[in-house]
């Protein structure tokens, strides 16, 4: 079952216009959330994330579309699709109604709501072997726009085949300047000795929920100096641990770049306040 503007519908009956301006243009912002037991994880701050990426390309919000107009929308799809109770992956899709390219005919938005079942109610850490590399055929360009979570996800689809056609389990991507973003699928953070370093979002990464979640809990960690800097390529195979982060899968360890193997201890420490943070937060 899916949501189109607040219907229910079976997905075939779903459909789309041709000439909507997702489709043809990328013109649409998306949420990807994590719910279980009829809530959703770090709700409030996809909410203003949605609502900022929606300013930000200048799309019309509508009146309705309240914290809790959404989350009823949300939890009213779950339902729809199965019990409310089960752990659900879930996306928002924003897009613009139609018109031509350079000028759409209203700034007003049409909305779907799409959910799939997850295994695990709670985050776990995979700790199985996860090699990546270096994406290095095209680049993020620094700036706003590559922090917002849009459907303009081309470089990280050709990633993602690049990934697969090599045996790699992801790749790390970079932006004009060469310096390391974020992965295919997360942000990412370095641990070198008691120094912990993520891209800052000027630099082109997703301004992600997890991410920050997890620099809020490490601030905790009294025992690590958490940067938001540059990262260089030559740093990976200096690093102790790389781990990478979405609000879906949660920490995903990087056992190997290259000849370098890493350890998973960080993720490890932090997997229970992160539980504990996504229950009660």
């Amino acid at each position: 079952m899916i949501n189109i503007n607040g219907t229910i519908l079976q997905k075939h009956q779903s459909t789309i216009a041709v000439s909507n301006r997702g489709l043809n243009y990328g013109d649409a912002v998306f949420e990807t959330l994590r719910c279980s037991a009829g809530k959703i994880y770090f709700w409030e701050d996809h909410y203003f994330r949605l609502m900022s990426s929606m300013r930000i390309l200048r799309m019309e919000i509508p009146m309705n579309f309240t914290q809790e107009y959404l989350e009823n929308q949300i939890l009213t799809t779950i339902e729809a699709n199965g019990s409310i109770v089960k752990p659900y992956r879930v996306k928002i899709l924003v897009w613009r109604q139609q018109g031509g390219l350079y000028s759409p005919t209203t700034n007003k938005i049409d909305f779907s709501i799409a959910c799939s079942e997850l295994e695990n109610p709670f985050y776990t850490v995979n700790q199985d072997h996860y090699e990546v590399a270096l994406f290095k055929d095209h680049y993020i360009t620094s700036g706003l726009l590559s922090s917002l979570k849009t459907n303009n996800k081309i470089i990280h689809v050709l990633g993602s085949i690049y990934a697969k056609e090599n045996g790699y389990d992801n790749c790390l991507l970079l932006n004009e300047k060469k310096q390391i973003i974020e992965a295919l699928n997360g942000n990412l953070f370095l641990v070198k000795g008691e120094t912990i370093k993520t891209p800052p979002v000027k630099d082109g990464c997703l301004k992600g929920i997890m991410r920050k979640q997890l620099l809020g809990i490490l601030s905790e960690m009294y025992d690590y100096d958490i940067k938001e800097v540059s990262i260089s390529p030559f740093e990976l195979q200096k690093a102790d641990e790389l781990f990478i982060t979405n609000v879906v899968s949660g920490i995903q360890p990087i056992t190997k770049y290259r000849k370098k193997e890493y350890s998973n201890t960080l993720a490890m420490e932090v997997l229970g306040k992160l539980n504990a943070k996504a229950r009660l937060g």
